[in-house]
């Protein structure tokens, strides 16, 4: 993530060989199939090479992106117009770029640009690192690489886009910068959010190591703001770039914001290997900046998007009115949750009032789950599948809530996640006020139903926050009730002053997530569950009594406190290793 007042960060490690190995497709007559590495890696544990696999159509082809992009160099505080990708590079010899700016300096290159449309756009089947530097070949595929982008030097964007409240010919937009205070202009973009329907996804930020708060854009209600997932910390760069641990506050921004709003929205991998502004045939290993998770989400929401507009039962999901809504519904309900994910503080006091975990967010992408809520389709108010969506409003004069029945077969180890996404309201005119005289609190409760008893029906669980634009659910089912209603309701109906609100709402009735993580135990990620990380969680638990506004890693027992019982736990599980490390060893005999 880079700040507006911050120098780029240039990826620095060099680039090696990944684990997942797919085949290339015979030709008669000619040799055998033969089988590269793919990278980034960072995509593959995103589940972006999973979903390709299950629809090798999803490219990007047919999304149009705007990437806003700051200039490298900066003299006398001026931008020198240096903010474009090296189109020069292999990976984007097939890649459909355009460029925007004010034209008065001829137009350099940016290696933190060209890192990130690598990730987003780059395709290069010839890949490969020469020895000394590399691990030999591989075949590079972003995310998105038969999507169309124009890519706008910042302060351009904000002249000839965010001042005049143009939007941007676009679906998506992108930004990998940020400001550490709202602004004229992180307010204009909420209002293009708003008023034109558009998805904008930002960094938020490259955590307390860099100094850096949650950042806006990305800060901001209506933006889906992205933090960073560390790769693993060995000496091994390969596997660092295969296997991927947690959002650590050193290096991922978290929330509270200011205003208290939960913040980040949703965590990605961060350290990808990208292509190199320096050499066409090159690629570096990002390090682990939101900058560079940010483009994974991105080119997520693209692939949704390329199949919502592909199919005509889809298109409620990327309509002008309240799509945006239901994409991040859709990205925040399907996000997998790491360990020490929890609401809010580290107590559990604010679990019903804070929707999301300060440093996850509603968890780490799952592209393949986003697409899976996406195609199980719009469901509308009444009995609805186990897994949805919906694209609607809450009228308060007419519909005041919205009911989603559902029925389970099996209710024993089912967990149930909800997500309901609204914006808040924006003058569409400089500076772009708030205009809270619109704004709606709405509030999402989660019923076990006994429809044979209406006395024995009860409130299983509820989101309600006060400040933000999300509620999210997630909960265990109750094993002795098959019926459920979720409710999307006004939470202070008597104070609503707007007649309608649009929302989105995705929800998923699935199995209990899988719990054993050697992350819940091997704090600093390097494989072993050793005395520093015994270490490391002594140090959380004083700091814990100290303050409670910090975001410390070690409540294993999510009793809500970090306490010597957490201690003792990770006491039993000293030297536990993980896969990765075992081979890791073993490589090395």
């Amino acid at each position: 993530m880079v700040q507006i007042v911050n120098k780029n960060l240039v990826p620095g490690l060099i680039a090696c060989l990944a684990a997942l190995i797919i085949p290339f497709s015979a030709v008669a007559g000619v040799e055998e199939p033969r089988i590269k590495p793919l990278q980034p890696q960072g995509l593959n544990h995103a589940g972006i090479y999973a979903l390709r696999q299950i629809d090798p159509n999803l490219t990007g082809a047919g999304v149009k992106f705007a990437v806003i992009a700051r200039s490298f160099t900066y003299i006398d505080g001026e931008p020198q117009n240096d903010y474009r990708p090296n189109i020069e590079h292999n990976c984007f010899r097939a890649a459909q770029l355009s460029f925007h700016d004010h034209g008065s300096l001829p137009a350099g290159i940016s290696p933190h640009s060209t890192a990130i449309c690598s990730i987003l756009f780059g395709e290069d089947p010839n890949a490969s690192n020469p020895a000394p530097m590399g691990a030999g070949e591989f075949y590079y595929q972003g995310t998105v690489p038969q999507a169309q982008a124009d890519v706008y030097e910042f302060w351009h964007f904000l002249i000839n886009n965010v001042f005049p409240n143009s939007p941007p010919d676009a679906d998506i937009l992108t930004a990998s910068i940020g400001n550490q205070l709202e602004d004229w202009w992180t307010r204009g973009i909420e209002s293009m959010v708003e008023h034109f329907g558009l998805i904008v996804v930002a960094g938020i930020g490259n955590g307390t190591n860099a100094y850096d708060p949650p950042l806006y854009p990305a800060a901001a209600a209506n933006v889906i703001g992205v933090g960073v997932v560390n790769s693993i910390n060995t000496e091994n760069p390969a596997a660092n770039l295969e296997n991927f641990a947690l959002a650590y506050p050193e290096h991922s921004s978290f929330g509270p914001t200011g205003s208290g709003r939960c913040k980040p929205d949703i965590v990605a991998p961060g350290n990808c290997l990208a292509a190199d502004a320096n050499e066409p045939n090159r690629y570096e290993p990002t390090g682990n900046w939101s900058s560079f998770s940010t483009p994974i989400v991105t080119g997520t929401i693209g692939l949704l998007v390329q199949k919502a507009k592909q199919e005509p039962d889809l298109n409620p999901a990327v309509s002008p009115q309240g799509g945006n809504c239901v994409i991040k519904a859709l990205l925040l309900n399907s996000a997998t949750k790491l360990p020490y994910w929890h609401k809010g503080q580290l107590h559990t006091d604010d679990d019903h009032t804070s929707p999301l975990d300060h440093i996850q967010g509603a968890g780490m992408v799952n592209a393949l789950g986003a697409y899976e809520h996406l195609i199980a389709g719009e469901n509308k108010p009444g009995s609805v599948k186990t897994t949805g969506w919906d694209n609607n409003l809450l009228q308060k004069d007419k519909t005041p809530q919205n009911i989603y029945k559902i029925t389970l077969t099996e209710p024993a180890d089912k967990f149930i996640t909800a997500t309901v996404v609204w914006n808040m309201h924006y003058n569409n005119v400089y500076p772009f006020e708030p205009a809270p005289e619109k704004d709606s609190n709405l509030r999402l409760e989660l019923w076990a139903i006994d429809p044979n008893n209406p006395d024995n029906d009860y409130l299983l669980d509820y989101s309600d926050s006060s400040i933000d634009n999300v509620e999210h659910i997630y909960t265990p089912a109750d094993a002795n009730y098959t019926d459920y209603e979720i409710v999307v309701s006004y939470s202070d109906i008597d104070n609503q002053t707007d007649a309608t609100e649009r929302y989105g709402l995705a929800w998923n009735f699935s199995d209990r997530q899988e719990s054993n993580n050697i992350f819940w135990y091997d704090l600093n990620a390097d494989g072993i569950v050793n005395e520093l990380d015994i270490f490391i969680l002594i140090e959380n638990l004083i700091r814990s009594q100290q303050t409670s506004e910090s975001y410390l890693l070690g409540d294993i027992n999510t009793s809500g406190v970090i306490d010597f019982n957490d201690v003792a736990i990770l006491l039993n599980h000293t030297n536990l290793e993980a896969d990765w490390y075992t081979k890791q060893d073993n490589s090395s005999e």
